[in-house]
């Protein structure tokens, strides 16, 4: 039978290690009651749980084998034809009243703003801007592998049945074209059910709150068994230690590899990605807008081609367009189907309008802007602010 612990000397639990104090009793400490230690992480799975699956060799577990180009198409791919592209690029400017209603909107959402400025200001010169912007949209599906577990709930063991499909033998519906998507799909002949590696076919592992004893120290007497002086702990009814919450005193825990059921079904996990990869370039007309405020906002539809693969925008009026448009083509073209199949390419110009908007207050000249299908508006420097606190 363990003596009395000293309740006085128990501050000196951590620098005692359980030696005996002063009075000649011995510190509950460390000796008798372990601290918990960290849950250990995810345990890897041998590489002998897994078969060997032809064309599917360099597939890893959890790690994947990375992306899987696709082959060759059996036909030819017809080349990419050039689109017609429209001679009028130009669209009229915003009248006077739309500018000065944008404005006082603007002002007037603003709580910090007066919006005498915007109300009593006199608009002397309105700049219209054609700013362009040219997209490049490649869609994509990619397919990678990896081996996978899951708790074994009595589904079939096909492993070798029959050979399994290739990747890209493997049947699936896509999304709409142009829309990010990802699927998982169980390869078809790759399953088959192997003993839990992380808690050796028991299903329970060690609690880690109460290293397995199923018993923790007391939260209220802090292990002393009394508390308020010489008062009996009525928590743990003077033992000085109680049963362990997480485990309810078991000392073990379901296994969260196989979710207590003993068995792992493995598996090859086809995860099939679609992506739009999108690139921008925005042709710069000087405004004094910068062009990352353009990225929130919508233009004019101009001109709008898809194809499998497209041919780059020629004949536009500002040749650095037309030059980034062969770039990007042949940039994605390259890129994306090195890993990847290439199922649409769509280009676009938008031409989006900037308003530059001079007007005089006070005797000061000052400017915003106007911008997008949206009127968004840009004031670089409003000249009625107010210092805002708020309570």
């Amino acid at each position: 039978r363990l003596p009395t612990p000293c309740v006085a000397d128990y501050r000196q639990l951590q620098e005692s290690k359980g030696r005996i104090c002063r009075s000649g009793r011995r510190i509950i400490g460390p000796a008798l009651y372990a601290p918990p230690v960290p849950a250990p992480g995810p345990m890897v799975p041998p590489a002998s749980m897994f078969g060997n699956v032809p064309g599917y060799e360099d597939t890893l577990a959890g790690g994947g084998g990375g992306y899987l180009p696709p082959p060759m198409p059996l036909h030819p791919n017809h080349d990419p034809e050039p689109a017609s592209v429209p001679q009028d690029w130009n669209i009229p400017s915003i009248t006077e009243d739309v500018a000065r209603e944008r404005f006082i909107m603007y002002a007037s959402g603003k709580c910090c703003y007066n919006n005498a400025p915007a109300k009593d200001g006199v608009i002397t010169n309105m700049q219209a801007f054609n700013t362009y912007r040219y997209r490049l949209e490649t869609f994509t599906e990619s397919r990678s592998t990896e081996w996978a577990t899951k708790p074994y709930e009595g589904e079939p063991a096909d492993f070798y049945t029959q050979t399994a499909p290739r990747p890209w033998e493997i049947p699936v519906t896509g999304p709409s074209l142009f829309q990010n998507h990802e699927e998982n799909i169980k390869v078809p002949y790759t399953s088959s059910n192997k003993p839990c590696h992380t808690c050796s076919a028991s299903g329970k592992m060690p609690c880690h709150e109460c290293n397995g004893s199923g018993m923790i120290v007391c939260w209220v007497c802090n292990g002393s068994g009394r508390e308020g002086g010489d008062s009996p702990c009525n928590q743990c009814n003077q033992r000085g230690r109680e049963n362990c919450s997480k485990c309810h005193g078991n000392g073990t825990k379901e296994c969260e590899t196989c979710k207590g059921k003993q068995q792992l079904l493995t598996y090859i996990n086809l995860k099939v990605e679609w992506k739009n990869n999108v690139e921008d370039y925005v042709v710069e007309q000087n405004s004094g807008l910068e062009v990352d405020n353009l990225s929130d906002v919508t233009g004019k539809t101009l001109f709008k081609n898809a194809q499998y693969m497209l041919y780059p925008v020629y004949g536009f009026p500002d040749p650095s367009l037309s030059q980034a448009s062969d770039r990007l083509v042949r940039e994605h073209q390259a890129k994306y189907s090195q890993n990847s199949r290439i199922l649409q390419q769509q280009q676009t110009i938008e031409l989006i309008p900037i308003t530059k908007v001079t007007y005089k207050w006070k005797g000061g000249i000052h400017v915003y802007y106007i911008y997008g299908n949206e009127h968004q508006v840009k004031v670089p420097d409003y000249p009625a602010t107010c210092c805002c606190s708020i309570m």
